[in-house]
């Protein structure tokens, strides 16, 4: 019977934990980049976007 390679998987572990490590450096820096492009730290969505420019929402209509 073969002898397990407790070296083999180990260093495997580390791989990947040095992969799950890196990932996480990218996701913080990707948010860093983010943060600094919008300060407001508020996220742009579509329905920030007013479709309806004709009619703008925060105005009474003139009745």
């Amino acid at each position: 019977m073969a002898k397990p390679n407790y070296s083999f998987a180990k260093r495997q572990r580390d791989l990947e934990k040095e992969k799950k490590k890196e990932e996480k450096l990218q996701r913080k820096k990707q948010s860093a980049e983010d943060a600094a492009l919008n300060p407001d730290g508020e996220v742009a969505t579509d329905n920030d976007v007013d479709t309806d420019v004709d009619a703008p929402k925060d105005q009474a209509p003139d009745a």
